[in-house]
């Protein structure tokens, strides 16, 4: 991420590399959003998933947050429902950008409520 703000401050980002995008995602979800507090909403899925293959499943509710990886877009996880809250498509540098707020929404693909992503994006969780 500080090499693209960098990039970005003498107008020109390069794209990112995309295992590094895949690893700053799954990274982003499985740490940064990883969360005992509760979600403050009804419980939901996000599912993001990455144009190069991989997908993960973040899901919230009363016990926090905490995400999978799912083996590929429309699959489910553990026994959860197939269809998520809020799906997200992208390529994995376009998802990582989303991810630490450096692009938005409209700029990844979303199916579901997209009204959910605003919530997701204005919780801050207490730990």
């Amino acid at each position: 991420m500080h090499t693209y703000d960098a990039q970005l401050a003498v107008g020109a980002p390069e794209p990112l590399p995309a295992e590094v995008a895949l690893d700053g995602v799954e990274e982003f979800l499985f740490t940064c959003v990883a969360t005992p507090s509760a979600w403050p909403h009804k419980p939901t899925t996000f599912d993001f998933h990455a144009a190069e293959g991989r997908s993960w499943r973040l899901a919230v509710d009363g016990d926090g947050a905490r995400s999978t990886r799912i083996p590929e877009p429309g699959a489910t996880t553990g026994g959860e429902s197939d269809a998520a809250g809020a799906s997200l498509h992208g390529t994995a540098g376009e998802l990582v950008l989303f991810c630490y707020e450096r692009i938005p929404a409209g700029s990844v693909h979303i199916d579901g409520d997209a009204g959910l992503i605003d919530l997701l994006r204005a919780w801050e969780p207490e730990e």
